[in-house]
């Protein structure tokens, strides 16, 4: 007998396979469940020419809502608030949240009708991400007795004590007053009327108000495609032994605590290391490279596609990745994927995927604690890798296994029926 697929309405305002960040994890998971559930996604006109280049077809697959009228100046507003490109976050997030309600007013206008005649079983947010931006749609949706699904939330890590000049750096200014957004009635409204609430990761879990635990769901945020990652780390063990760090070059990221650290090994010759990415720490990293006297050890690659990218992390034994605030933790999974050792710094999404089994979690603490306790377990590593094969065979069977878009889906659309066969539909 065949099971039954669960009609539901995706709403994911930010998703796009051609762009990063959000609008990917976004586009990721829309499309991945349209393989498990009966799935219409409506989205921002701006993802329109994207979603038509991979295949979707308009008004059957997806739908597009046109809210530039207010998206686009709150945007440039946004933009120029934030000080610098790829900074300030959280302020364009804040504008984000303003801007936003329009676009669910617009869906509602658009799919009200079909909602309240029962035409979806279920409605799903996925985007925004952002715990911060509440969902006015919600009580709407659970008024008509359909379930309302939020998430995966994530966001707004704390930044750890001891870390504020790299805060200052990337203009978190308004990061100091973040929790204001809990005293919006929108966001008790848009929680008390979903039926659940998927978290992507722990702290998030922990900000949701207690009487709306009962519906909260750990799901993390990050996912990996397997037809991208379709090289193996050989896991070569002769020295010296090879780590990659890959990311943007920016404080919070740690790519100079991860110079201090491995200096004395490149030194030695046991290890190597490459530096994949680009940002405004690049002249000063080379610099501390130099004045190291370890450059000829250390590779800055720079931006590379993506092909390039996977390239030179399967050449690697080791992700050394000592970021202080990462909400999802990405590029760990895809390192786990290419059976690629993590290490990572244990706080928030990188300390939520890796396990004694899969990797090395490197406990929190000031930049100079975090530095030698990198060092320390580099240098135990270097002195005794015999442990490393059968670590990066878990990690990737792990990410193999539990962390693809399409096993993330599965899971969801089986949450779909549990809630469907409860009957339930928020409040």
């Amino acid at each position: 007998m065949r099971t039954y697929s669960p009609r539901v309405l995706v709403i994911a305002e930010a998703a796009n396979p051609e762009w990063v960040s959000v609008p990917l994890v976004g586009w990721s998971l829309a499309s991945a469940l349209r393989d498990h559930a009966d799935v219409h996604i409506v989205t921002q006109q701006r993802n329109r020419e994207a979603f038509l280049r991979a295949g979707l077809v308009e008004d059957e697959d997806f739908t597009v809502i046109d809210s530039e009228k207010i998206a686009g100046p709150m945007y440039r507003l946004a933009s120029i608030l934030r000080m610098g490109k790829g900074k300030g976050w959280t302020m364009n997030t804040a504008i984000a949240a303003l801007s936003y309600p329009y676009f669910e007013r617009l869906v509602w206008k658009r799919f009200g009708d079909d909602i309240k005649a029962g035409r979806f079983d279920l409605v799903h947010r996925v985007t925004p991400l952002s715990p911060t931006v509440a969902s006015p749609i919600a009580p709407k949706v659970a008024a008509a007795g359909i379930p309302f699904v939020l998430g995966p939330l994530n966001g707004g890590v704390p930044w750890p004590k001891g870390f504020d000049a790299e805060r200052r750096q990337e203009r978190e200014w308004l990061s100091y007053v973040r929790g204001a957004y809990k005293l919006n009635p929108l966001r008790g409204r848009s929680l008390k009327a979903s039926a659940m609430i998927l978290a992507g990761s722990r702290h998030t879990a922990s900000e949701i108000p207690q009487p709306y635990r009962d519906k909260v769901v750990w799901l993390p945020e990050n996912a990996i495609d397997p037809a991208r990652f379709n090289l193996v780390s050989e896991q070569d063990l002769t020295l010296p032994l090879r780590a990659c760090f890959v990311g943007r070059l920016v404080p919070y990221k740690g790519p100079d605590m991860l110079l201090d650290a491995v200096a004395p090994l490149i030194a030695a010759g046991q290890l190597v290391l490459d530096i994949v990415g680009d940002g405004p720490m690049m002249p000063g990293l080379k610099e501390q490279a130099e004045s190291l006297g370890i450059s000829g050890g250390v590779t800055f690659h720079g931006q590379l596609p993506h092909e390039q990218v996977q390239e030179v992390m399967a050449g690697a034994n080791l992700l050394t990745f000592p970021s202080i605030r990462e909400f999802g933790g990405g590029v760990v999974l895809e390192a786990m994927a290419l059976g690629v050792v993590p290490m990572v710094v244990d706080y928030a999404g990188p300390g939520e995927l890796v396990s004694p089994e899969t990797g090395f979690a490197i406990p929190l603490g000031s930049r100079e604690e975090i530095t030698a306790r990198f060092r320390a377990a580099l240098t135990e590593l270097v002195q005794d890798p015999s442990g490393l094969p059968q670590k990066a065979r878990d990690a990737r069977a792990q990410a193999l296994t539990d962390y693809t878009w399409d096993a993330k889906a599965a899971r969801i659309v089986g949450l779909y029926r549990g809630l469907l066969s409860e009957g339930q539909g928020g409040g």
